[in-house]
């Protein structure tokens, strides 16, 4: 292993474990203890949200509805856990003289958010200049 593994003895939910700004390889030993390392590779499309974690993101989800708000936790089925979130609903009304489409957004801000994965459509991780 990697000279910066360190061991670390934990008890894991459904044998995975997620931590803020790394991935965990782990070898579960027979003593119970984990082996872990971590990596900043890519090797799946998890790991680009993996390099996300406590940071701003946008998600697209179902029903025209938008959301920012920082990463802190998430799962293999995209349920997110998002902290100082803006939420952008937009509807479409049709005026009824010209029939033209309306658009209207309404926002708001929310504290801390679990977001249900199957109404995830697209997560943009933040940008990065420099």
């Amino acid at each position: 292993m990697a000279d910066d593994a360190e061991q670390v003895c934990c008890f894991v939910l459904y044998k995975q474990v997620y931590v803020f700004n790394s991935l965990v390889v782990a070898e579960l030993s027979h003593s119970g203890c984990f082996h872990q390392q971590t990596t900043n590779t890519v090797e799946e499309p998890l790991d680009l949200i993996r390099l996300s974690l406590d940071e701003r993101i946008y998600v697209k989800m179902r029903n025209d509805r938008e959301l920012r708000g920082r990463l802190h936790a998430y799962d293999q089925h995209l349920n997110m856990i998002l902290g100082d979130v803006e939420e952008t609903v937009t509807t479409v009304e049709i005026d009824e003289e010209t029939y033209e489409e309306i658009y209207k957004s309404t926002k708001r801000n929310i504290p801390m958010l679990f977001v249900r994965g199957d109404g995830v459509v697209l997560v943009a991780p933040p940008l990065r200049v420099g």
